[in-house]
């Protein structure tokens, strides 16, 4: 059994954004054995209540990967690992690629309730902050489905993510991950989307940001601009050669989707899902750059 995905290297960079240990109660179990759980669960699927036992309770680790996901762990540990990045590969971020993949959510994933008030010292996070009202699962005719938004480099590294329901526009969902990918670092780029960001106000938006970028034109409004005869104004610019790099996000969805928790998505929170994913990109990144 293959239990040992965190390297030496990559440990010494987690290591330092980790709590340190309580100073009052049962002290925690060693964070690196808990860790290895979590990454464990979302690489097989396997339910929480089948961990193996030299992991650890099923029920910390569980509640660990609840309380570093409300914390926010995942996402300092993600932009601790970015950070580390060598100056010679600095260049792989001057491009980046947006699109979106859809998620089925397992029946399970349904029905999340608050927690109750008497769970010990987890009783504060009951109220979940950044967990939207709809947990991020949208419901149609084929189901229930997640939408998973990343921004990628040319290594297929996503830089950032983000959660929808599975119903959602790519567009709105454009101006989160573009937010945190300037929080985290003010280096030029050259973002590169596909139609469905194919809107003038998105244009325009970048253009006052400031963000280069490279969008092919929907036949709707090719049609309409050449309607226009005279007065139709010039084309956007469009290079096939600078286009035809966007496929890293694809490549980098094929990567997530490794992960079977990722696949599919079994976690009735959006926070956690959203931990689950960014924790595969974070063992992804890591071996790529290694």
């Amino acid at each position: 059994m293959r239990t040992h995905a965190i390297s030496d290297d990559l440990w010494s960079l987690i290591v330092a954004v980790l709590p340190a240990g309580r100073r009052r109660g049962r002290p925690w179990n060693d964070h690196r054995r808990t860790l290895e759980g979590i990454i464990w669960r979302y690489r097989t699927g396997s339910p929480w209540c089948d961990l193996p036992e030299h992991f650890g309770p099923w029920q910390s680790v569980a509640e660990r990967h609840l309380r570093w996901s409300v914390d926010g762990i995942y996402a300092r540990i993600f932009a601790a690992i970015a950070s580390d990045l060598d100056a010679e590969d600095a260049d792989l971020g001057a491009l980046l690629s947006v699109d979106s993949t859809s998620v089925r959510a397992h029946q399970h994933a349904a029905g999340a309730r608050p927690r109750a008030p008497h769970r010990g010292d987890l009783s504060n996070y009951k109220k979940y902050l950044h967990e939207p009202d709809d947990h991020a699962i949208g419901h149609s005719r084929g189901g229930l489905t997640t939408k998973i938004h990343a921004l990628t480099d040319q290594l297929c590294s996503p830089v950032t993510l983000a959660l929808s329901a599975g119903q959602a526009g790519d567009n709105p969902m454009l101006w989160p991950l573009l937010a945190a990918r300037r929080s985290n670092s003010d280096a030029p780029f050259h973002l590169l989307a596909d139609k469905a960001n194919s809107h003038d106000s998105t244009r325009a938006q970048l253009r006052r940001l400031k963000i280069a970028h490279t969008i092919p034109e929907r036949s709707d409004q090719i049609t309409r601009r050449k309607t226009k005869g005279r007065n139709r104004g010039r084309p956007p610019g469009f290079s096939g050669r600078i286009y035809k790099h966007r496929n890293t996000v694809e490549r980098s969805f094929n990567r997530l989707k490794h992960w079977r928790a990722v696949a599919t998505r079994y976690d009735k929170y959006a926070l956690t899902y959203l931990s689950g994913a960014t924790l595969a990109a974070i063992i992804t990144y890591h071996r790529v750059r290694n």
